[in-house]
């Protein structure tokens, strides 16, 4: 590995061609060119555009735009997990492979010190053989990493799927006997002949160390006066905010009953005062500036890990309603352990019902309930533990102290 006679670093970054990954990536980015480093994002061409607004050193980060190519099975001009449904995820993971050479070239002229990744596999490999350092940036919750590298095979029971790696926390935090056979689908093939899981393996093995995300606190500009004008209409700590992530996709029936569940939440009188207005918005939220609006009380999501480090540098009672694994993960950590929100009830077969997700909201919203009083104490403990300036400071400048000496 090459030395380097002066501190700053030069970092490539290759997150996964997700939001819950680009957006992360960015917050580090920022943290580290605030301290003088250069960044090289790489992203594909068509996101470039998104996360634009997010840059606070163009003088220190620049986009270098990937073509992802199409491949036989992949939506056409498909660039993203969130316009990709899940069963069809390993073309586009095929697709990005494709990209290696374009990689290449480019590292071949910038010469980094190190490049951080998650599931690009083959990105150590080729580090290595340009003489840069590969470090496995992990933007998903610790919990889900030992599950995810855990061999799984359609052969074992629920109860050997279920079971935790040593060093979880403890047996408030675990799987459903239902919800543990979604798992398996990780062990079928996700491209290039790998499996989801084996993808993980390969560029966790592969790397120079690891580093795991912690909190970040809010980045990017102020909201803007449309999101304020339409939020002044109501009384403080009074409106819903939902939101449920880039990859997750509602059926018609399930969107109508989530928001048959939102108006039986209204207080009796409360639709006749505001006249209606609910808002739907199907576009580019700004999800951090929102979150902290003192008008939004509630806030309902699926705990993917980005949101939920959002959310507990927010003042908001959460209400969760998790998807997939790792978001059930996260979910029995915020509910069972640190208990700072509730979780949404399901039916039979997985379905949430505008009843259970109306008495979720309506519980934590309510002033006089003790038990939704103390979830509220608890996060904002939380939340100024995870807010204290120097605590945040510290933990940057060893983390900056580490990779530096990784280079050296």
């Amino acid at each position: 590995m090459k030395k380097k006679g002066h501190s700053k670093l030069h970092i490539a970054m290759f997150p996964w061609v997700a939001y819950g990954h680009f957006i992360p990536f960015f917050h580090l980015s920022n943290k580290l060119a605030h301290k003088g480093h250069q960044i090289s994002f790489f992203v594909p061409k068509g996101v470039q555009p998104k996360l634009e607004n997010m840059n606070q050193y163009l003088n220190l980060i620049q986009f270098f735009p990937l073509l992802i190519p199409h491949v036989d099975g992949l939506l056409p001009g498909a660039e993203t997990t969130s316009v990709v449904p899940l069963n069809q995820q390993k073309y586009l993971a095929f697709a990005v492979d494709q990209t290696r050479d374009q990689v290449e070239g480019i590292l071949k002229v910038i010469k980094p010190d190190m490049v951080f990744y998650d599931f690009w596999f083959w990105i150590p490999d080729l580090a290595r053989q340009l003489g840069i350092l590969p470090i496995f940036y992990v933007v998903v919750s610790s919990m889900s990493m030992g599950l995810n590298t855990k061999a799984l095979t359609k052969e074992m029971n629920v109860e050997e799927v279920m079971e935790l790696p040593t060093g979880c926390p403890p047996s408030t935090v675990k799987l459903k006997p239902e919800e543990a056979a979604a798992m398996l689908f990780e062990a079928e093939d996700f491209g290039s002949g790998l499996s989801f899981r084996e993808r993980i393996r390969t560029a966790v093995k592969g790397s120079d160390a690891i580093a795991f995300r912690t909190c970040s606190e809010i980045d990017g500009p102020f909201l803007d006066e449309k999101w304020v004008s339409w939020l002044s209409q109501f009384e403080p700590g009074s409106a819903v905010f939902c939101s449920f992530g880039s990859q997750s996709v509602l059926q018609k029936a399930e969107f109508q009953e989530l928001v048959l569940g939102f108006e039986l939440s209204l207080p009796e009188g409360f639709q006749d005062r505001v006249g209606g207005r609910g808002l739907v918005y199907g576009g580019w939220v700004p999800q951090e500036q929102l979150l902290h609006h003192p008008n939004i009380g509630c806030f309902v999501n699926h705990c993917g890990y980005g949101i939920m480090w959002e959310f507990l540098l927010s003042d908001r009672q959460i209400v969760l309603i998790p998807e997939i694994g790792d978001q059930i993960l996260n979910t029995r950590l915020m509910v069972n352990e640190l208990k700072i929100g509730v979780e949404v009830e399901r039916g039979k077969n997985r379905e949430v019902s505008k009843e259970s997700l109306s008495e979720a909201i309506k519980f934590v919203m309510d002033k006089d309930n003790e038990t939704a009083n103390m979830m509220k104490k608890n996060h904002a403990k939380l939340k100024q533990i995870l807010s204290n300036k120097d605590f945040q400071e510290g933990y940057i400048n060893n983390f900056i102290k580490a990779l530096q000496d990784l280079v050296k």
